[in-house]
């Protein structure tokens, strides 16, 4: 079997609704594809049959692989699977399929030549919102705005759940990542920035999905502490490069 070009990466968490029709679509895009795909679904830390429904799939799915990891978080099943992974370019996706997994071409080449980070972006000119309740979208700004003032100017979309990386850039920054909760794509991102990799927000076709495991009020002040984690990070010197 070639090496991939292409890593999909799919954090899941307590997603045995939700999985088994992302994988569908992602089997049926997989099979239309003219270059070779991996799929790395890491199960971290559910209470339902997440993991057994992805074995599943397995026989279906030869380039699938299922990992495990006994403690939740996002972020720590996100550096997990990144580093697994054999890919060229390496995609998180979330489970829940919000954008069509099909605008994965626009991140890679040839689409997207010469990318370090290209993240999914709800806000960048072109990209449309279905759906979503205006108070989420209120939420949302008010919480990137306090990210672009303390860790990324500029980038105006940086908890959309769907990024890729080059396979070099992922195995520098990932290893450096500290966080394991919902700012961990802050914190990557961040550490990309500092050492000198270009981030670039590609607009998509985001589909509000009212099952997101996202608790708006709980998981923002979270959130919220872990950026101040991160700027205490980086005045102590954790995000500098070892020469």
């Amino acid at each position: 079997m070639p090496s991939p070009l292409l890593s999909i990466v799919i954090p899941a968490h307590n997603e045995a609704l939700r999985l088994p029709g992302t994988l569908e679509k992602i089997a049926a895009f997989t099979a239309r594809q003219s270059y070779p795909i991996e799929v790395l679904v890491v199960e971290n830390g559910s209470q339902d049959n997440t993991a057994e429904l992805a074995r599943s799939f397995q026989a279906a799915m030869p380039y699938l692989q299922v990992l495990h990891e006994a403690q939740a978080g996002k972020g720590l099943a996100v550096r997990r699977g990144m580093l697994e992974a054999s890919g060229e370019y390496r995609f998180i996706c979330d489970a829940d399929l919000s954008m069509p997994i099909e605008e994965v071409n626009r991140f890679i080449p040839p689409a997207l030549p010469d990318m370090d980070v290209a993240i999914a972006s709800r806000e960048a000119p072109g990209a449309v919102r279905y759906d979503e309740p205006p108070f989420r979208h209120l939420t949302g700004r008010v919480f990137n705005a306090v990210v672009r003032a303390m860790a990324l100017p500029g980038l105006q979309d940086t908890q959309c759940g769907f990024k890729c990386f080059r396979a070099e850039v992922a195995q520098e920054v990932f290893q450096q990542q500290t966080l394991n909760g919902w700012a961990f794509d802050v914190e990557v991102l961040y550490i990309a920035r500092r050492w000198g990799y270009r981030v670039v927000e590609i607009p998509i076709h985001w589909y509000y999905n009212a099952h997101s495991q996202v608790h708006v009020f709980k998981d923002t002040w979270r959130m919220l502490h872990e950026l101040v984690t991160i700027r205490r990070n980086a005045a102590q010197g954790k995000y500098d490069r070892q020469v």
